[in-house]
């Protein structure tokens, strides 16, 4: 009775907010200050695990194969993740030096992966029959690790949904009716479950609105059915004010969206064709796998180096975004060896150069093709990311006077001119062996 009680409480008040406001948006303090932490945070482990693991070739296999409704519900049967152990993955995650852990509720292909009422293709009809959202919150709170829930808006797999205006989904043999209002209406009542039964959730990860755009006349993008994104963000805010709202549509951010993502792609960048939105004055997240797939890949060994890792952390705090890395564990619940090596050798070398990531800004300059900057209140980070490096000159350097250069792994001095507000540092080389060598300037 509770549960639906703060349910209907919050359609109402979201009801009333949009009549009142036209669908604008004015953050909450506990929002603000979600925002401000999250913005500090750095660095995060994302998690792409499902049912969709164990054909081994990617979270999009029921998309690629064309693999029927019918027979995809079949990998429910035996879906078993006995190796599965929230609290090891948690521990995992915090020992990388990850602040946030965002987690794979339910992906394009429908399966939930929680004890929903809302649908019949859920982790509780799986032989493993245990909550894996329950099983991973718990374990979160229990370790102070804040929780998000990435959302599919997408299904692959169910009438209601729009697809016969979607871009993908196209060969899983549904013909039925559909019913986009009860499709809206079932992941409210999704969203109400998973945000009141499973304790504190630090934010919704969205994703999917992109198959459901079109190009006008004009060849800009508008989405091709009415996503009720008000109705949904204002359920969201209002069941709990300080979860944050991010929306990988690949776009400027929306009204009621409070951090900008970006996929396979540092901010403004698009290498992968996901990216070009300018960016916004919101916090802002960057995306990447470790290999070359998001779900487990049993074919894909193109795994990025550790130096390649820290690379891509680095230059994301150097724009002012955090890196969210993720991991495609394997059918059974087990992280492969490959991943874990690599998460370990990140948290190894956040014990060291932490200082210089956590808690940082963009810097003053963007990325550089020799590294990056971050900065703090006194505190200018210069990171060399380049091997062929030895003289870096940083024009506009916003501090008048220098009290103190050094190493940030030695604290050993390092020698420096600054005239004309032009920062010279020369006779500086970077070890080959190691990913970054930091330098630390403090002054006002």
């Amino acid at each position: 009775m509770y549960k639906q009680t703060l349910f209907w409480i919050a359609l109402f008040c979201c009801g009333f907010t949009m009549a009142q406001t036209t669908g604008n948006y004015t953050p909450t303090p506990q929002n603000l200050k979600a925002r401000q932490w999250f913005q500090e945070a750095k660095f995060g482990l994302f998690i792409h695990w499902g049912p969709f693991s164990i054909p081994g070739n990617g979270e999009w296999v029921m998309n690629n194969r064309n693999i029927t409704v019918k027979n995809y519900t079949r990998l429910m049967d035996f879906f078993n993740p006995i190796a599965f152990d929230a609290n090891a993955w948690v521990k995992m995650a915090k020992k990388a030096g990850m602040q946030y852990i965002t987690l794979i509720t339910r992906h394009h292909d429908g399966f939930s992966m929680w004890n929903t009422r809302q649908s019949d293709f859920n982790i509780m009809n799986t032989p493993y029959h245990q909550d894996i959202v329950k099983m991973m919150a718990d374990a979160c709170h229990e370790q102070g690790m804040p929780l998000f829930f990435y959302y599919s808006l997408l299904d692959w797999r169910r009438d209601d949904y729009s697809w016969s205006t979607g871009r993908t989904g196209k060969g899983t043999g549904r013909t039925k009716q559909e019913d986009w209002n009860h499709y809206i209406q079932f992941m409210k009542n999704q969203l109400t479950e998973l945000l009141t039964q499973y304790g504190p959730v630090a934010g919704i990860w969205f994703d999917g609105y992109w198959d459901q755009l079109k190009n006008d006349t004009n060849k800009n993008q508008r989405p091709a059915v009415d996503w009720h994104l008000n109705e949904i963000y204002c359920l969201i805010h209002t069941l709990q004010p300080a979860c944050l709202i991010g929306n990988n549509h690949h776009m400027q951010p929306l009204p009621g969206e409070d951090f900008q993502m970006f996929e396979k792609d540092l901010p403004g960048g698009n290498t992968s064709g996901f990216g070009g939105a300018s960016v916004s004055h919101l916090p802002l997240e960057t995306c990447e796998t470790i290999n070359d797939s998001w779900g487990f890949n049993l074919a894909d060994t193109n795994y990025k180096s550790t130096a390649q890792l820290v690379h891509y952390l680095v230059r994301a705090a150097g724009f002012g975004a955090n890196f969210l890395l993720n991991i495609g564990p394997m059918p059974n619940g087990a992280v492969q060896p490959e991943f874990q090596e690599r998460l370990a050798y990140m948290g190894q070398w956040l014990q060291t150069y932490g200082s210089s990531i956590y808690g940082t800004q963009g810097g003053y300059l963007r990325p550089q093709n020799w590294g990056a900057i971050t900065q703090t209140n006194g505190k200018v980070f210069v990171h060399m990311l380049s091997d062929s490096v030895s003289e870096i000159r940083l024009p506009q350097f916003p501090f008048t006077h220098i009290s103190r250069i050094y190493w940030l792994k030695n604290q050993q001095p390092v020698t420096v001119q600054l005239q004309n507000n032009m920062l010279f540092l020369s006779g500086i080389q970077k070890k080959k062996d190691e990913p970054d060598a930091v330098i630390v300037v403090e002054g006002e």
